[in-house]
């Protein structure tokens, strides 16, 4: 992730209900993309379509006190350039996302979902995602989900 790249993607702007993904260009989110395991995905043109990270990075804080990643496994996200989401470029850009990971690790897989991200939920489990548990935050229900076999 270069700096650039991070500007790019803190200046995104989703629709809603999708701008709670909406994030702002400040230090502490600059940071947080260019300090900790954040990866940038371009096309064959070298344009920036989207980013993954892994880790900690990856889960949702509040999560942690309902117990929900207590088990070993590789945690991932995923954002996608506004203008190329809900028009079927997610299965492409995932599969991309899950071969780079897969090819380094052989743990199971965890992500955690808005629950109104329908779109989002559907592509996971087109994937083999399963639904373990639910909880909630202050202001959203999230769903945690694993992909088991590698």
């Amino acid at each position: 992730m270069s700096i650039d790249l991070a500007k790019e993607i803190l200046s995104w702007r989703y629709e809603a209900p999708y701008d709670f993904y909406n994030n702002d260009l400040d230090t502490d989110t600059l940071r947080e993309l260019l300090e900790n395991p954040y990866y940038s995905v371009i096309d064959n043109s070298g344009e920036l379509v989207g980013f993954f990270c892994i880790g900690q990075s990856a889960q949702v804080p509040s999560g942690s006190k309902f117990g929900t990643y207590s088990e070993e496994m590789i945690d991932i996200g995923i954002g996608m350039k506004p203008g190329l989401t809900g028009k079927g470029y997610g299965s492409t850009f995932f599969s991309f996302v899950l071969n780079h990971i897969q090819d380094e690790n052989c743990i199971p897989i965890r992500l955690t979902v808005a629950k109104f991200n329908q779109r989002a939920i559907h592509l996971y489990e087109k994937f083999g995602f399963v639904r373990i548990m639910e909880f909630r935050n202050d202001s959203t229900e999230f769903i945690v989900m694993i992909k088991k076999d590698l």
